[in-house]
């Protein structure tokens, strides 16, 4: 029997999602480390060391979450935590994040960039929520914790005086608008088991998805992330950032 919590962390081969499992391993959990690129999985894991097992997973493939999934169920049984952290900010065709914002302007963005993220930040999401989600129900008190984004909240966005409010667009922030609704109907759908679901925000960070232009490192961007996971007690359905509740 597995004596350990056990978590899934995907996109856990670099920035935030390696500190996230270097801290969960820390905290006594044993981590499957998702990476698309198996080899570089396998070199986090090793820099952990006990704790983390490296696993193959792309969040855009139904095989490999399937795969994931078959593998989780077949070493440890059950699933207590899943960390949705995997998340790209472009599809690659831009080199500068000043490309990107103006990319990201609702009247041109191109619908191809939208669909790539969106399958990456949102479906992708949902599609590893759906697969895991029977390991999950086998745990006394099941986590799932959708890495969101301030960016992506409706409600801040809303207000003139918000300082990020130029750069919201329809690729990037919109696809966390979009994950903070998918976080809010699993919290909805799943109330009444012992599954919890919840989104949590980053501090701005400097990692490769804003060319690390953030002001943060990773280990000062992870902590509301961390804090968010290892909380089983607080209500389902919340959304937190570094300096606590935010609005969605």
């Amino acid at each position: 029997m597995q004596e350990k919590n056990v978590a899934l962390v995907t996109g856990a081969n670099k920035g935030l999602g390696k500190q996230i499992a270097k801290e969960l391993v820390a905290n006594g959990y044993l981590v499957f480390i998702g990476s698309r690129d198996l080899a570089n999985g396998q070199s986090v894991a090793d820099e952990i060391g006990a704790g983390s097992v490296a696993i193959q997973l792309d969040v855009t493939d139904a095989q490999s979450i399937a795969a994931a999934a078959q593998r989780i169920t077949n070493e440890v049984g059950q699933l207590d935590l899943l960390v949705n952290n995997a998340a790209i900010g472009q599809s690659g065709r831009y080199s500068s994040v000043q490309e990107i914002l103006a990319a990201s302007k609702a009247s041109v963005a191109p619908l191809d960039e939208m669909r790539a993220l969106f399958e990456t930040n949102v479906l992708g999401v949902l599609a590893v929520t759906q697969a895991m989600l029977p390991l999950i129900r086998l745990s006394a008190k099941g986590l799932i914790l959708n890495v969101s984004s301030a960016a992506g909240s409706l409600t801040l966005n809303s207000d003139p005086n918000f300082p990020y409010r130029p750069y919201f667009g329809a690729t990037y922030p919109a696809s966390k608008t979009a994950l903070n609704a998918v976080t809010l109907a699993l919290a909805v759908e799943l109330e009444d088991t012992n599954i919890k679901v919840r989104a949590a925000s980053p501090s701005f960070t400097a990692t490769a998805i804003n060319d690390f232009l953030g002001t943060d490192t990773v280990e000062v961007g992870a902590r509301a992330l961390v804090l968010a996971a290892l909380d089983t007690e607080s209500p389902t359905g919340s959304f937190t950032g570094p300096d606590g509740p935010l609005p969605w």
